[in-house]
């Protein structure tokens, strides 16, 4: 897969590039991999939960997704294969989510990854892709889509 970005003017429109985007990484996801494994990065405010509900309309369709910033995980079970929805901002760096079953949801479903930043080298899956929202202004965002280990475009 080459490194991509796409240009989104609205939450609405952010939401479609989330869906979009992860419509072409599961026809790139590497073989034998069953699951995506998504990192998204961006600053408070960048769209990384409409980019999320966005996923959730291809990957489980009729979910309502919100941040979980408190729960840490929320899962979705509406389509064929588990989503889970991880926030680590409030957990911090080099936190360790083996305490709350980390490996068992990667091997299980799909997974996206808000603040994937605090995520240990060690948890990143073979395969993982790396997305960053970039807040150009109030409403122009730039996503930029990599596979992880590649070119560091997600560096501010």
């Amino acid at each position: 897969m080459e490194n991509f970005s796409v240009k989104t003017y609205s939450a609405e429109e952010t939401e479609r590039a989330g869906a979009d985007i992860v419509k072409r990484l599961l026809s790139e996801k590497r073989e034998g991999a069953s699951y995506l494994f998504i990192m998204l990065r961006g600053d408070l405010g960048a769209g990384k939960t409409a980019f999320c509900r966005g996923a959730a309309s291809l990957l489980s369709p009729g979910s309502r997704v919100k941040s979980p910033s408190y729960t840490i995980v929320n899962e979705y079970r509406r389509g064929d294969v588990p989503l889970f929805h991880f926030d680590l901002y409030r957990l911090g760096e080099g936190a360790d989510l083996s305490d709350i079953g980390f490996f068992e949801y990667v091997s299980s479903g799909h997974c996206i990854i808000e603040w994937s930043e605090y995520l240990r080298d060690e948890y990143i899956p073979d395969g993982a892709f790396a997305v960053h929202i970039s807040k150009n202004s109030e409403n122009e965002r730039t996503i930029s889509v990599r596979r992880a280990g590649t070119e560091d475009l997600i560096k501010n």
